[in-house]
């Protein structure tokens, strides 16, 4: 394994021409690592920023085929880092191995959903309405349509994911699946992992013959400004802060050529307890989501940060042993000094509401945090308080009761937009749950039946996405094959000879793929006449 010399991978080779350095730090201790990185320059962002806009040509224009068998080396060279590698992301993140181990094992198989997808052919959207010359009272031209890559795509790392969000992770894979080389800017929170996982994916991008530039990496605090204001750059995936994200949306659409910014920045995921549901088992319900308050520390985008129920003596017991389980939950470390001044800096802010009471937890305990649980008056949110309304980044949760249905539905009407929303409901529930759910989808990406949403499954069907502000534009997910949507555009060509054609549109449909020809699917081949 090579050693780690923090210098901003450009191209295929190494780069630290700037005079600014950052150290990456044990967040366990708050020391500082043997290992120090270099802040990226200006000319250095522009290099990089280059070298991804040379390569795209080439890359954009390679078999499906070639850059699936790109992803699964990538994910080859990833399974192959060593123990090392797994103990230094357990240093700069304060997560458990096994919980790495897992993570590592989501990022490899998200680079191999997409090369399924590549080989499969459907994300290329290939449609076919073929020329009718005798159309009355105009004929109509032969028109084909595919998708291309838009271009490089500058992916910013998430701090709470360092494998599956971050230098390999989602935006990454779906960019490189969809033909645009990636330029990505190294979270600061774990510099030597992502360093670990940039030096694999070059070695893999080396193995399989890619254009030099299809992936760069650049260090520092302050370079994305440039980063995204580049004209090389022509699209923008982000996972962080709601402030984070808009400032990356404000700058990219201030461009003289305004790009796309698919930023997942900000959820409380409400979770609403039915009557039936906790009337049948609240002592479970108390167990199983103070579990996942707390599971990571607290630190997933899709943390139950509500809880919603209806006035009754069941729910007045639920809280009394969702406290007593949040009370028994030992402190914790996040990942970093900065995320846990944030978390108590949104815990302050919710104790010093005077219409917000604290249930459970006391404050910080060194460098670690103990989980909390508030009750707030449903006033707030129907009033339009924020504090009810911003995500507080760790193990903390607010419990709302509701009056009846009513009071429900506009309680749920006032909420901003969520990655996720749950029902814990009883077959007794479902026509309740049937009156919901039409409000919940205008407010969430993926709706949650008896489950809890620290979790999400990577495959074909799953969204990660959702109003804002839970993400920059609702149409897209950031996990499952969906994601590759995101950095593709549409191409027509009019009354174009086949021999021009991209082979996804050619008659003989060389690539076998399923296309949509006069409003039929089918995988056949054309009359060379039609």
């Amino acid at each position: 394994m090579s050693a780690i010399i923090g210098h901003n991978f450009i191209g295929f080779g190494r780069s630290a021409a700037g005079d600014q350095f950052l150290h990456s730090v044990d967040a366990h201790s708050g020391e500082s690592l043997p290992y120090r990185f270099s802040q990226a320059n200006a000319e250095e962002i522009d290099n990089a920023a280059h070298f991804a806009a040379k390569a795209y040509p080439d890359y954009r224009n390679l078999p499906a085929s070639v850059r699936a068998s790109f992803l699964e080396t990538i994910a080859d060279e990833i399974d192959a880092l060593g123990d090392d590698f797994i103990a230094i992301v357990c240093r700069e993140t304060a997560l458990p191995a096994a919980r790495i181990q897992g993570e590592r094992a989501r990022t490899s198989s998200q680079l191999r959903l997409f090369a399924r997808v590549l080989r499969q052919g459907d994300f290329l959207g290939a449609r076919i309405d073929r020329a009718m010359p005798a159309r009355q009272p105009l004929p109509r031209p032969d028109l084909r349509q595919w998708r291309i890559g838009l271009g490089p795509v500058a992916v910013f790392g998430a701090s709470n994911f360092p494998l599956a969000f971050s230098t390999a992770g989602g935006d990454t894979a779906a960019a490189l699946a969809a033909g645009c080389p990636v330029v990505f800017k190294a979270h600061s929170g774990h510099m030597a992992t992502a360093e670990r996982v940039a030096a694999a994916i070059i070695r893999a991008a080396q193995r399989s013959n890619m254009p030099e530039g299809v992936f760069n990496m650049i260090y520092g605090a302050g370079v994305g400004e440039a980063l995204v204001k580049h004209p090389a750059i022509q699209a923008v995936g982000f996972t962080g802060s709601l402030n984070g994200g808009r400032a990356l949306c404000d700058m990219a659409a201030a461009r003289p050529q305004p790009i796309p910014v698919f930023a997942e920045m900000s959820s409380i995921n409400p979770v609403l307890l039915l009557p039936a549901a906790l009337g049948a088992h609240s002592e479970t319900i108390a167990s199983e989501l103070s579990a996942s308050i707390v599971l990571g520390g607290g630190q997933f985008c899709t943390n139950p940060g509500l809880i919603i129920g209806l006035r009754s003596a069941s729910f007045s017991t639920f809280i009394e042993q969702l406290t007593a389980q949040i009370n028994e939950k030992p402190p914790q470390t996040l990942l970093n000094s900065g995320t846990r001044r944030s978390y108590e800096g949104g815990v302050q802010r919710l104790l010093d509401h005077p219409r917000v009471t604290r249930l459970s937890g006391d404050l910080a305990s060194g460098n670690q945090v103990q989980p909390q649980l508030f009750k707030a008056d449903i006033s707030l949110l129907l009033e339009g308080d924020e504090v009810l309304q911003e995500e507080v980044f760790g193990p903390a949760s607010i419990v709302l009761e509701v009056t009846d249905e009513q009071e429900l539905k506009l309680a749920l009407h006032a909420l901003h937009g969520q990655l996720t929303a749950t029902l814990i409901a009883e077959p007794e529930d479902l026509v309740l749950c049937s009156k919901l759910i039409p409000i919940l989808e205008q407010k969430a990406g993926r709706l949650l039946l008896n489950g809890y949403p620290t979790g999400v499954e990577v495959c074909d069907a799953m969204v990660h996405g959702g109003p804002y502000p839970a993400t920059s534009d609702a149409r897209g997910t950031s996990v499952g094959s969906l994601a590759i949507e995101r950095f593709l555009r549409p191409v027509c060509y009019q009354n174009c000879p086949d021999r021009l054609l991209p082979d996804a549109l050619k008659n003989a449909n060389p690539l076998g793929i399923l296309r949509l020809v006069d409003g039929v699917n089918t995988r056949e081949e054309l009359n060379q006449a039609g």
